[in-house]
């Protein structure tokens, strides 16, 4: 049996963590909102958006919700300093890069928020291994 030593990690290391967090669930409640959008709340939405949402395929709403919730779950694993953090992080970057491809090269919708969210799902597994490696996380 070995004895790890986990290391008290920076104050820096809990705000991003936090930040992380909170970025997450924002995707969370995007991603209800869009599931949850009733006929009435998608009639007031132009024509295009009305056909867009009829024909998402069932696959992208579900790299959807894999994307946010395992990103929501990989933060809370950082917030309580957890190894596993790491695993779900990269689950959930999986599924945002299978998400955003569509969404640039199929629907042709990319906004500066597409690669604002791979790069931040890259940087926070990034975070995860070296958290891991510095012994922050048990």
């Amino acid at each position: 049996m070995t004895n790890v030593t986990i290391q008290k990690p920076p104050m820096w290391f809990l705000v991003i963590s936090i930040i992380a967090l909170v970025w997450n669930a924002l995707g969370v409640f995007a991603y209800l909102g869009q599931s949850l959008m009733t006929d009435e709340m998608l009639a007031q939405l132009p024509e295009a958006e009305q056909q867009m949402y009829a024909n998402l395929p069932s696959w992208y709403i579900g790299a959807f919700a894999v994307a946010v919730f395992a990103g929501t779950i990989g933060s809370l694993g950082l917030v309580i300093k957890k190894k596993w953090a790491f695993y779900v992080l990269i689950i959930s970057l999986v599924a945002a890069i299978v998400q955003m491809y569509y969404l640039a090269f199929v629907l042709k919708m990319a906004n500066t928020m597409t690669p604002l969210i791979i790069i931040v799902g890259m940087a926070l597994a990034w975070l995860a291994d070296y958290a891991t490696k510095k012994g922050w996380l048990s």
